[in-house]
């Protein structure tokens, strides 16, 4: 069964009032106020939506209010039950120090289809449309991913394209883009927008390393419908990170996760700018107003445009 898609523009306005409460921070240098004006701003709309709403994918568990807390209940709670996957502002160092590509990011689908990740890191790949189903794997070398992509693109890899978090723990993979003489497009955060931007034909060939696995969830919403491909796999750091999965009804902790299995049937996917970014432009300010942009894509209505709205402050 699809979400009902007049509830679109009701998370569009959602996304909207999270980037206006974090782009009242731009440059001031606090990521923590930027942070909590989003998610205040986006707690208070999702919570006018007619919907038996909750969170699965939040900015921590209950204990951390005023987060967005993993199992709140938000909407009216009447209406569609549905899973609501926040990321009320991707790239809070961004916002802080006025920088490109500040998003506020919710993914939407029913009840219990989206993969409930536990915050910590997420072995991720993906890759744009019109490629051949399962091309790239991650039980694969990095190096044979790049020759499978590069000879089913039919080019080289000189002109690969990869876009990569700038971490130390992607060393191996930097040197084997280095060593075939790809283009490695560094981002420094925000690997929602790192993802989506293999959908672009313009953008990059494919995305890879190891980041945040909430964010991996929001990616995957995007790019399913989109069209791309993308795998994931848990990746921890200790046992506590272990049994925390175990608690949300992770069984196989090695599992790796193909997109379909991320995000299961119909989904909605909206990302608002805070600053300037190559997805959409960020917030500004007229008077009483403010102007934003969102991304809005809705996989049964093949929803994929940009909406620019001026919004009262």
């Amino acid at each position: 069964m699809n979400i009902d898609k007049s509830l679109i523009s009701s998370f569009v306005k959602t996304t909207e009032r999270g980037a206006y409460g974090a782009s009242q921070f731009k440059g001031k240098n606090d990521k923590i106020a930027a942070d909590k004006a989003a998610v205040d701003e986006m707690r208070n709309e999702l919570n006018k939506i007619n919907m038996a709403g909750r969170v699965v994918i939040g900015e921590g568990e209950m204990d951390e209010a005023p987060m967005l807390f993993v199992n709140e209940k938000v909407g009216t709670q009447k209406g569609e039950e549905l899973d609501i996957a926040v990321d009320p502002l991707e790239g809070t160092n961004f916002t802080a120090k006025n920088l490109p590509n500040a998003l506020s990011v919710l993914a939407v689908a029913r009840k219990d289809n989206l993969l409930r990740a536990p915050d910590m890191y997420m072995e991720k790949i993906a890759i744009g449309p019109n490629l051949p189903k399962d091309l790239v794997k991650l039980d694969l070398t990095v190096k044979k991913n790049l020759e499978l992509l590069c000879d089913a693109k039919k080019i080289k890899p000189k002109d690969l394209k990869a876009c990569v978090l700038k971490r130390p723990r992607h060393k191996n993979i930097i040197k084997t883009l280095e060593d075939i003489g790809a283009k490695i497009n560094f981002i420094t955060d925000g690997d929602v927008s790192g993802a989506i931007s293999v959908a672009d034909k313009n953008g990059n060939d494919i995305f890879l390393g190891t980041g945040g696995a909430p964010e991996g969830v929001l990616a995957a919403a995007a790019l399913k419908c989109l069209g791309c491909q993308m795998q994931s796999r848990l990746f921890f750091q200790n046992e506590d990170e272990k049994e925390k999965a175990i608690n949300l009804g992770i069984k196989d902790l090695n599992k790796i996760y193909t997109i379909e299995e991320m995000v299961k049937g119909d989904v909605i996917f909206c990302a608002t700018g805070v600053t300037d970014g190559d997805l959409v432009k960020g917030i500004t300010y007229h008077d009483q107003y403010f102007d934003s942009e969102t991304l809005v894509l809705h996989l049964s209505s093949k929803t994929n445009k940009i909406i620019k709205n001026k919004s009262k402050k």
